[in-house]
């Protein structure tokens, strides 16, 4: 495994219903970011499908499975170009709608992660809730978390992710404007208090009424943002980060005298309240 990692965030956007069109723009932007030596690249919550639908019912003839068959098509880039690739997009299972990120590499599928936490916002107000637990996927490029946009305001969601041996957090993100300069911020302090590598990739443009943010970022395990983007061009933006800095929870800054660990200082036995149930969600 290599300890230096070239990270790619692909800010678009996405056209609403348009999926031939933006798999397209999708597949192009991948073959861009593997000329540019990107290991992972990381595109916008829903990037597939578009975010702004009025209902369930139209949002369903616009899911796939996971595996399906944009999917599979991303797979057989990844495996020309040696690449790994986080792609957004509404998932189907059954009669169960998902928002959903597939994470895929040379090896096919690595994963599918559905989001958790769900705002009232565009199709997050007809899809069905996230039923996997945060996971941590060990691959050649690194130990990778996924979640998905509202995620990152549950602090839970990245710590979770940092004790299950988490080296870079992916967020694929919808951020509307008047949100993303402060999700920025969010992004910042979850890799400063976890010590791990966050990429956030959002969207830029409109869609019936509403503007999204874009500001993606890649921000390393110190907390520094290493590239940002603007808040309303389609750019790639790039950042290399060190596995090993994720890794290195402890920091002595005078040894002897001012030494910090981020998860060795914990106290567990504190924090009994944040598991409670949410009796307002039962």
């Amino acid at each position: 495994m290599s300890n230096k990692i070239k990270i790619a965030a692909v800010q678009m956007e996405p056209k609403l219903m348009k999926i031939r069109e933006n798999l397209e723009s999708i597949l192009n932007a991948v073959r861009k970011a593997t000329d540019n030596q990107a290991n992972l690249i990381v595109f916008p919550e829903c990037s597939l499908t578009g975010y702004i639908f009025s209902s369930r019912q139209e949002a369903l003839p616009f899911a796939e499975t996971i595996p399906g068959l944009s999917t599979e098509k991303l797979i057989s880039l990844c495996q020309e170009l040696k690449v790994y690739v986080i792609l957004g997009l509404l998932e189907k299972e059954g009669d169960r709608l998902f928002n959903a990120a597939a994470f895929v590499g040379p090896q096919g599928l690595i994963a599918g992660y559905r989001k958790n936490h769900l705002p009232f916002l565009g199709v997050d107000r007809f899809v069905d809730i996230g039923d996997r637990p945060f996971q941590v996927h060990q691959t050649p490029i690194g130990n990778i978390g996924l979640h998905i946009c509202y995620d990152i305001a549950f602090p839970e969601s990245s710590r979770v992710m940092t004790l299950l041996g988490a080296d870079i957090l992916v967020l694929p993100t919808n951020f509307p404007q008047g949100r993303g300069e402060k999700y920025s911020h969010v992004v910042s302090a979850r890799a400063f208090e976890n010590r791990v590598h966050v990429v956030s990739t959002n969207r830029v443009g409109s869609e019936r009424g509403y503007s999204f943010a874009g500001l993606s970022e890649i921000v390393d395990a110190s907390g520094e943002i290493l590239s940002f983007a603007s808040p309303d061009k389609e750019e790639i933006i790039y950042g290399e980060v060190s596995l090993d800095s994720a890794r290195q929870k402890h920091q002595t800054f005078i040894p002897g005298e001012w030494e910090l660990d981020c998860i060795k200082d914990r106290r567990p036995e504190l924090y009994n309240v944040i598991t409670k149930p949410n009796l307002d969600r039962i």
